[in-house]
């Protein structure tokens, strides 16, 4: 008996992609991968033979051999995972040149592969976006830097004073930190680290994607010097905006 459909689920689930998101890759429908997924069907050859090139794997290996019992089988077995899990890590890179073709383009996956790519070891099996960040409003943290983001699928995942990279049909990319708007349910409040920047509130409705922020990559000594009482000066102008906005909330 084939373990094609035990095999795409597994294999799915080691780069961390939806269905949709598999779907995309190989240029099918999502709800063939569902069946597929659920042995209600039998993959297409051209499509076992996709997923044979894009983990490495040979289609015998694919149709016959349990891929979920290799975690504790061979030296070669072992290499083998590794080298599946590996490419889960592959960041596309936004930069600011690219970031208005990215909002009409972020869910078109031709439009996403042409994108740069890189990775960063440290990082767990996932979906990830880089973007590039300019101005002064999330100072300290520099422009140019580089957000690494791991994709929020439900904006309830949501934590308050967590940073995101947030896509907006209005705002376009922002780096801000989130709240959650108590009061109107279908918005949230964007916050700047630096407070001679104010607050403001995205619908809901017009949020296409969010990235929590996992990792910021910036030049060396690309960071402001500041002294003691500009930062005391920065911390407090920030609690008193948090207050304010906390009040207004609840």
């Amino acid at each position: 008996m084939s373990n094609a459909g035990k095999n795409l689920r597994y294999l799915r689930k080691l780069r961390g992609w939806t269905q949709e998101e598999f779907a995309n890759k190989l240029k099918i429908k999502r709800s063939l991968v569902g069946a597929y997924e659920e042995e209600r069907a039998e993959p297409k050859l051209e499509v076992m033979e996709q997923v044979c090139s894009i983990f490495k794997l040979t289609l015998e290996d694919f149709l016959f051999k349990d891929l979920t019992e290799t975690t504790g089988g061979s030296y070669l077995d072992r290499r083998r995972q590794l080298k599946m899990v590996a490419e889960s890590n592959e960041i596309r890179f936004v930069p600011v040149k690219a970031a208005a073709g990215y909002m009409t383009g972020y869910a078109d996956p031709e439009f996403v592969d042409e994108l740069n790519t890189f990775t960063l070891p440290m990082l767990a099996p996932g979906q990830y976006r880089a973007f590039e960040i300019m101005g002064d409003s999330m100072l300290p943290t520099p422009s140019g830097s580089v957000i690494v983001g791991e994709k929020v699928e439900d904006l309830d995942d949501l934590k308050n004073s967590n940073t995101y990279v947030v896509l907006s049909r209005n705002e376009g990319v922002a780096y801000k930190r989130v709240m959650k708007n108590n009061r109107l349910k279908n918005k949230i409040t964007l916050i700047s680290d630096n407070p001679q920047y104010e607050p403001y509130n995205v619908s809901a409705e017009d949020v296409l994607e969010i990235w929590k922020a996992v990792y910021i990559l910036q030049k060396a000594n690309a960071a402001p010097v500041w002294d003691v009482n500009q930062l005391a000066g920065m911390v407090n102008n920030l609690q008193e905006q948090v207050s304010t906005l906390k009040k207004k909330l609840n």
